[in-house]
């Protein structure tokens, strides 16, 4: 603001006189630098150094002083009133155009243009001088303040408060110079209140008290005032000091405007201190809710509702926005939840109230209540659609704290997501959410719902879950850039209801998605639906479904056999799996080894008894499979690779013993015979037990085959027959390699037993009969060979379709022996092998020299019975041979071969003489004896 030239008579006689004086070279110094201010245009920048030179001659200047004349001091002001037009013109400038002076150099000539009228305010002529040089400071002061310059702001309303102090505040009647020690005083508090000097400006403040002069403008100045410093202690960190200071500061604002109010003499500054007074109670309102004096906040608010304050509406009560909210958060802190709620349920009815607040009060409101005040926040919000326009923001916020943090899995939880998707479900509620402008808030609002919807999932409460994501689907629009996102949608439904197990449901939800994105994770869950309702034929034929899938993945048919085999469907398990073979085959990579796929295969076929044949077709293939690659590459390196042959070695025998067992013979000898293959892979090392194995595993094969032989009453083909001689070549070299490395042989003596016996029995088929002695005459060699083994390869020999007699008496002599060299001989063995050989040689008797074989056998049965006790020898047996060499002689008597008919007799009756219970036929064959030898002597003679 220009300040006036100086108009008085006196002044104008004055600018005459000063005007025939020549000018001191400093004042035209001054003058010029005012002139090139004044010269300045608006487009031009203000020199940088024009304050600095002006300083510079002030300063220089007020060395002079006391100056020499009046004249000399008018000449001053006049350059000080010019300076500081000057800047204003600057100032008014600087507002318009971008480009203009700085304004802290404009300050800076402000602040010249005071100091210069400060040098000379003793000059005479001039009304209120010492008020004019306190108002440039003042003004300057506020310049300052308004740049921030709080330290030079100071140093100015402090200039300007010296210059006043000599006056007498009482005796002033100017209406203005009142006006100026009331602003002063507080601008000087305004200033320190921002250097942090409290102390000071409130003390300013009490003193600006007594400078109000019963002026309404004053009181409300000063209660303007004390309320500001009030409200910027209550944004400051809310401790106890700060939030004291700011009650204290607010009380003495509602004292002035009480005080006001006497001094009011029109209708508009009644209702100015009326609405200061009302606007300043509330503030104390939210300080004792700050402070948690929430009886305080309830008494203020009903004070104000009272009408005690005059207010805005009809009956002087006041409708203020933030009324129902502080008293609403009062009563919350009161513990009185239903006041509360009737407070925040009457909100609905003010349409003063803006959105953001009473949605902020929705928040408080369920901070504190939590999950009981679900329903009401539910509620207000939808009465508040109903009486005004609510924004999609808003309706976000509600939902957004009425789910909380809760990860759900509690009843608390679960009551929250029920409101929640009661509130969300409302067609004005959606219908906020609609268009292209809310896009932002309609993503979140759906991220909300579906994060929910999660939480509650992974807790397994599947019925809230499936709730909260059927809510979320209506927030996603029906078009085309939105189908995957409805396809998801209707993908995690089909899950929850799989979690319900409600099958039905379940598959709707994912032929929906299937129409909107059809792909791996809608066939494979289709297959999920499948295996638990049990219908095992559709679910082996979604695994096709599956396959032909755009973005399948050979993993999938891994993860069908494991949901398979939890769901005990194990045929489906197998197809998933044999599908999943098929890639391998092919050469595709796949993470998961194939030996891993095989043995899963064999692993469930084998848990029921019956999957047997199945069980060897995987197996078959899976030697297959290992010949060809190779086994370190198909099974694995290291002490993995040696893991996984070792299984199926060993789960082949396994299986071929269950088969034998069971009596299932074919299906024993294949998985004997893939039992010596498998084992054949492994390290045959020092121990040599993997060797054994293939020994046992080729042996009980040929044994299967043989038992399989005699079950089904049907002879071997002769292609069976030569693989069964090749698996028994095979078993011989591993017992010969075994036995030449001086090693004791690891087999069972049982097992080289039965491996002598198939031995015989094959070789006998191909007419072998060379290699038949030579198996037999090497197991009797043997240290696993004992006399029950001999009788029975000699029994056997002896009674098979295809007899061996030399075999046959070969196997019984070196039981003979065997028995005979015996500690304790077992004579009834011994009588049953003589009967055998004396059969044998019997049916294949062929010279003389057989004849003579078989009475070295009968003398051989007599030499054992002699020095034996009664009975020792079986008496049923020693009748028989006595009986038998008696009757052989029968045939020569009647040939007239006498010599030999007398030799049998003779046997005859030696070994009747040893068996006791035939002494009557003893006598008669001694007598009959004794007259066949008369007989002969007589032919002799």
């Amino acid at each position: 603001m220009r300040i006036a030239e100086i108009t008085t008579p006196d002044l104008r006689l004055l600018h005459r006189e000063t005007e025939s004086h020549t000018h001191h070279p400093l004042l035209s110094e001054i003058e010029l630098c005012i002139q090139q201010s004044e010269c300045i245009s608006k487009n031009q920048p203000l020199p940088q150094a024009l304050p600095t030179s002006l300083r510079q001659s002030l300063t220089r200047l007020s060395q002079l002083a006391p100056f020499p004349s009046n004249s000399f001091k008018l000449t001053i002001w006049k350059l000080s009133f010019r300076l500081w037009n000057a800047c204003v013109d600057l100032s008014n400038a600087a507002t318009l155009q971008s480009s203009s002076p700085s304004a802290e150099n404009i300050a800076n000539l402000r602040h010249v243009a005071a100091d210069m009228l400060f040098l000379a305010r003793d000059v005479t002529g001039v009304p209120s001088p010492t008020i004019k040089s306190s108002l440039f400071y003042h003004r300057t002061g506020l310049v300052w303040h308004s740049l921030k310059k709080y330290d030079l702001a100071s140093n100015c309303f402090e200039r300007a408060t010296e210059i006043l102090s000599k006056i007498d505040v009482a005796k002033l009647s100017d209406a203005g110079e009142r006006k100026l020690f009331l602003d002063l005083n507080l601008a000087r508090s305004r200033t320190a209140w921002e250097i942090s000097d409290r102390n000071l400006a409130v003390t300013l403040l009490n003193r600006a008290k007594n400078m109000l002069f019963g002026s309404p403008d004053h009181y409300k100045s000063l209660s303007n005032q004390f309320l500001a410093f009030g409200k910027s202690a209550l944004s400051r960190d809310d401790d106890d000091c700060s939030l004291n200071d700011a009650l204290r500061l607010m009380n003495e604002a509602l004292d002035l405007c009480e005080k006001g109010l006497g001094t009011a003499k029109t209708r508009e500054d009644t209702m100015e201190f009326t609405s200061m007074r009302t606007k300043t109670l509330r503030f104390i309102s939210a300080v004792h809710l700050q402070k948690g004096e929430y009886e305080s906040v309830i008494k203020c608010v009903k004070v104000l509702r009272n009408g005690g304050s005059g207010g805005n509406g009809s009956d002087g009560a006041d409708q203020h926005a933030s009324l129902p909210v502080l008293a609403m958060k009062a009563w919350l802190g009161l513990g009185r939840h239903n006041e509360a709620e009737k407070e925040l349920r009457g909100m609905v009815g003010n349409k003063d109230i803006p959105e953001a607040v009473w949605v902020s009060a929705v928040e408080a409101y369920f901070e504190v209540v939590g999950t009981a005040g679900a329903e009401t926040a539910k509620g207000v919000f939808l009465g508040l659609l109903g009486r005004c326009h609510v924004s999609a923001k808003a309706a976000l916020r509600v939902a957004h704290r009425v789910l909380g943090e809760s990860r759900g899995g509690d009843s608390g939880s679960r009551i929250r997501a029920n409101v929640v998707a009661q509130l969300v479900s409302d067609e004005r509620v959606v219908a906020l959410f609609a268009g292209e402008a809310v896009t932002k808030e309609r993503k979140a609002i759906h991220s909300v719902l579906w994060n929910s919807a999660s939480d509650h999932f992974r807790a397994k409460d599947f019925v809230t879950s499936a709730e909260m994501f059927e809510k979320s689907m209506l927030y996603i629009p029906h078009d085309i850039e939105n189908r995957v996102f409805r396809a998801k949608g209707f993908r995690v439904l089909c899950l929850c209801y799989l979690g319900l197990s409600q099958l039905d449901r379940a598959h709707e939800y994912i032929e929906e998605a299937e129409k909107l994105e059809p792909n791996i994770a809608c066939s494979f869950l289709k297959f999920k639906i499948y295996l638990q309702k049990k219908d095992h034929s559709c679910a082996i034929s979604q695994i096709d479904a599956m396959t032909s899938c755009l973005d399948f993945s050979p993993d999938y048919l891994s993860l069908s056999a494991h949901e398979a085999i939890s769901c005990q469907a194990l045929p489906v398990a197998v197809a998933s799996l044999s599908k999943f073979l098929s890639f391998y085959i092919s050469g595709k990579t796949i993470p998961t080894t194939e030996v891993v796929v095989f043995r899963t295969l064999v692993t469930i076929l084998t848990q029921d008894i019956g999957n047997e044949t199945e069980a060897l077709n995987f197996m078959l293939q899976a030697q297959s499979r290992a010949s060809k690659l190779g086994t370190e590459c198909f099974f694995g390196s290291g002490e993995t690779g040696k893991r996984e042959q070792n299984w199926f070695a060993v789960t082949s025998w396994n299986l071929g013993s269950r088969c034998g067992n069971a009596k299932k013979y074919e299906l024993c000898g294949e998985f004997c015979r893939l039992a010596s293959e498998f084992y054949s892979y492994m390290d045959t090392g020092e121990s040599g037990e993997n060797t054994a194995m293939i020994c046992r595993s080729l042996i009980l094969s040929v044994t299967a085959m043989i038992a399989l032989e005699k079950e089904n009453k049907s002879s071997l083909t002769e292609t069976q027959v030569k693989l069964a001689a090749e698996l028994l070549v095979r078993a011989g070299k591993i017992m010969s390699s075994s036995i030449s490395d001086g090693k004791d042989c690891i087999m069972e003596p049982e097992l080289i037993f039965m491996y002598t016996l198939t031995a015989y029995d094959i070789h006998g088929r191909l007419n072998n009969s060379a290699f038949q002695l030579l198996v037999v005459k090497t197991f009797a060699g043997s240290k696993s060979c004992n006399y029950n083994y001999l009788l029975q390869l000699g029994i056997f020999a002896s009674q098979s379709p295809r007899s061996n007699s030399e075999v046959s008496t070969f196997a019984l002599n070196e039981c003979l022996s065997a028995l005979i060299a015996s500690a304790t001989p077992d004579y009834p063995t011994i009588a049953l092998i003589i009967r055998k050989l004396i059969a044998i040689s019997s049916v294949h008797k062929g010279d003389t020299e057989d004849e003579e074989a078989i009475q070295k056998m009968y003398k051989q049965a007599y030499r054992i019975m002699v020095g034996l006790k009664e009975g020792e020898y079986p008496t049923d047996e020693g009748k028989w041979l006595a009986m038998t060499a008696w009757n052989r002689a029968a045939l020569p008597v009647r040939l007239g071969q006498l010599d030999t008919a007398k030799k049998w007799l003779s046997i005859g009756l030696e070994i009747a003489e040893k068996v006791s219970g035939m002494d009557t036929y003893r006598a008669c064959m001694e007598d009959y004896l004794a007259g066949f030898c008369t007989k002969v002597s007589s032919a002799s003679a």
